[in-house]
């Protein structure tokens, strides 16, 4: 156990050091991992890091992973900006003393795309769509009756047209559950390689500077440069308050340390009855240059039933509110659990 939480410390301790400020704005890539998923924590904003279960949990903190029993699929679907659609597939099972293992991928639906060249800048009747997925392998294990931990390996890919990207990344997680209901965890997300675009469309066929009229032509590549990819260190607190045997309140409050953004803080609130029906509500703040932010407050519901073989149902809902864009964020989550 000591030797966990020094290692923890040490992790933590390493990335404030080396963190970036919001001045390296626009320096990484493969945005798309910032991207959350599941209804049910965009609703509080992403700030039950240290609480999260279920397959949910792969994407915020992978600890909270082993937290569930018997097998669980999830899918997830999200309307995001500018026209672009999230499809988020996990499915994953706990094995007992081995531990619970998962995987899970995220695509994104950019829709058709008008091809412009110089001769056409209005299009030349042609279309394409880019391709970005993130596929990532789970594992998380309950170490003590209060402690887990989990990781996730994940390859991140992008195409546009003939020109792809691939990295690689990995997320630790760890939650800690004390006896009073009070919980507090910790995550690092996105440590990984960098990356860098090639293939055929970085090729360009001109003329060469200097040569004479009607010389052959030169084939020239674009060398692109290699970009990091957005990591960040998250610390998480959550407390729930039972009123009694039907009613409680779930509060919590997440603190985002980025590489290459502002830092954010995050704060967020359940309420369940009967822990059949929930309502949700967050909000995501930078804690600088705090008027830029691109998200407000969410909100959103949820309804879990579960039937007398075992089985169980859950469907969210969540809203999140996006500044200069004409329509927010909803995204509709469907799980299914067997014991």
């Amino acid at each position: 156990m000591r030797k966990l939480l020094f290692t923890i410390i040490l992790i933590i301790n390493s990335l404030l050091v080396f963190a970036g400020d919001p001045s390296r704005k626009g320096t990484t890539g493969a945005d798309q991992l910032l991207i959350p998923v599941g209804a049910q924590s965009i609703a509080t904003g992403g700030a039950f890091l240290s609480n999260v279960t279920g397959l949910e949990a792969i994407y915020y903190n992978p600890a909270g992973l082993s937290h569930t029993t018997g097998s669980e699929a999830m899918f997830s679907y999200m309307s995001y900006l500018a026209d672009i659609n999230v499809s988020y597939f996990a499915i994953g099972t706990n094995l007992s003393d081995l531990g619970s293992f998962a995987f899970s991928i995220k695509t994104f639906d950019f829709g058709d795309i008008p091809v412009t060249t110089f001769e056409a800048p209005d299009g030349d009747g042609s279309t394409y769509s880019p391709s970005f997925l993130t596929a990532g392998i789970t594992y998380s294990k309950v170490i003590t009756d209060r402690v887990s931990i989990g990781v996730n390996a994940k390859v991140i890919s992008e195409s546009v047209m003939d020109v792809s990207a691939t990295g690689f990344a990995l997320d630790f997680g760890v939650q800690y559950r004390f006896p009073s209901n009070l919980s507090i965890g910790a995550a690092v997300k996105n440590i990984g390689t960098n990356m860098s675009y090639s293939g055929g469309d970085l090729q360009v066929r001109t003329g060469i500077p200097g040569s004479q009229p009607g010389s052959t032509s030169g084939n020239y590549e674009v060398v692109p440069e290699e970009f990091q990819i957005p990591s960040y260190f998250e610390l998480s607190t959550a407390y729930n308050y039972n009123f009694n045997e039907q009613n409680n309140i779930l509060i919590g409050t997440t603190f985002r340390n980025n590489n290459a953004l502002e830092d954010e803080l995050k704060f967020g609130m359940e309420y369940g009855f009967q822990s059949t029906f929930f309502v949700r509500g967050g909000y995501d703040m930078l804690l600088e240059n705090t008027v830029n932010n691109t998200f407000g407050f969410t909100f959103g519901a949820g309804l879990n039933y579960s039937f007398a073989d075992g089985m169980g149902l859950a469907f969210d809902y969540a809203y999140r509110e996006v500044k200069d864009f004409p329509t927010p964020n909803h995204n509709f989550t469907v799980k299914l659990a067997v014991e």
